[in-house]
């Protein structure tokens, strides 16, 4: 049940971070939303815009802030940092971001309360939410990644063109890092309980099943999804903030749902010591359940090959504690 008076704090508000605030006041899961940010004027302008709005929405707050007002935070977003340039990877962002969360997370949690979820949006989003856990001193479950929400819900849409069937029906996971190196897991892939070599051969609409028609071209257009949207438009920020809603709506709800947020790795299919998606049961507490879904020998290794990646990115960027 979603419990009274749910404050959330925002800190950084960049086109990810104004749009999550948007997502956030639309849905009504929100009493308090704190936005903070080092450009001041910025966030006194995104609050105004919003605040005028609040009359068309459900009833809620939302002002400009400072560290200070992580007090008494259910969730704590952060979305700071420098933006994906057209040609830029994720991990390209990965020793410049990594050094504006070695300022912020502890000015968060020198605030916040010990019972906070913390929700890590930049990216490279694998390797910051190693780094925040590292900095923050919560518990692993405490600290999640947004990781592969959005690229699931990629592949689901993907899905859901090719086959026509609604894609909330569509059950699929993209694994491992928010990447280059993620895998989408077709051998969990189905709908209704059928997997999808046993639908097309059902549909009978093209040739084959899935995996000889088009699972290589999903692959690919998932995989590089952000790169064509920053191409076209400079940024990705929209589909970004509606999975972060979907998010804090199992959290703040108790949903027990499974999302593939990224959270540390502890021995799940041999993999420890870093973060990275995989089914997770999400709620109250944040990860509550890493599930150990059955993987082909081929996605396993290909799970083991994106930790090796995130975990090359944590070594070459987040300094030993």
């Amino acid at each position: 049940m979603l419990k009274q008076g749910n404050k959330i704090v925002i800190v950084g508000v960049g086109q990810v971070g104004a749009t999550s605030a948007y997502t956030l006041l639309l849905s009504g899961l929100v009493s308090e939303l704190v936005l903070i940010d080092l450009n001041e004027q910025r966030v006194r302008g995104e609050v105004l815009d919003l605040s005028h709005g609040i009359p068309l929405c459900p009833p809620a707050n939302i002002k400009a802030g400072s560290y200070e007002d992580c007090a008494g935070a259910d969730i704590v977003i952060l979305s700071a940092g420098a933006n994906q340039r057209p040609g830029e990877t994720r991990m390209d962002l990965t020793r410049k971001n990594a050094a504006v969360f070695g300022q912020i997370v502890p000015k968060v949690m020198e605030f916040a309360p010990r019972d906070v979820i913390l929700l890590v949006v930049t990216n490279p989003v694998d390797v910051l939410t190693y780094q925040t856990w590292r900095l923050s001193g919560l518990s692993k479950g405490q600290v999640i990644g947004s990781g592969t929400v959005l690229d699931t819900s990629r592949l689901r849409y993907l899905l859901s063109q090719h086959t026509g069937v609604d894609a909330r029906n569509i059950h699929s996971y993209v694994l491992g890092e928010h990447g280059d190196s993620e895998l989408p897991a077709f051998s969990l892939t189905n709908i209704a309980g059928v997997s999808m070599d046993e639908y097309c051969a059902v549909c009978g609409e093209c040739e084959g099943g899935l995996s000889k028609v088009i699972a290589e071209e999903f692959d690919e257009k998932v995989r590089k999804a952000a790169y064509a949207i920053i191409q076209g438009k400079g940024a990705t920020y929209y589909a970004v903030a509606l999975a972060v809603r979907r998010i804090v709506e199992a959290i703040l709800r108790d949903e027990q749902s499974i999302l593939t947020v990224s959270s540390l790795m502890e021995g799940e299919y041999g993999i420890g010591g870093v973060c990275l998606s995989l089914p997770s049961i999400v709620g109250v507490r944040g990860v509550e359940n890493v599930l150990p879904v059955p993987l082909s020998e081929q996605e396993l290794g290909m799970l083991r090959a994106s930790a090796e990646a995130i975990r090359q990115g944590v070594e070459a960027s987040v300094p030993h504690q």
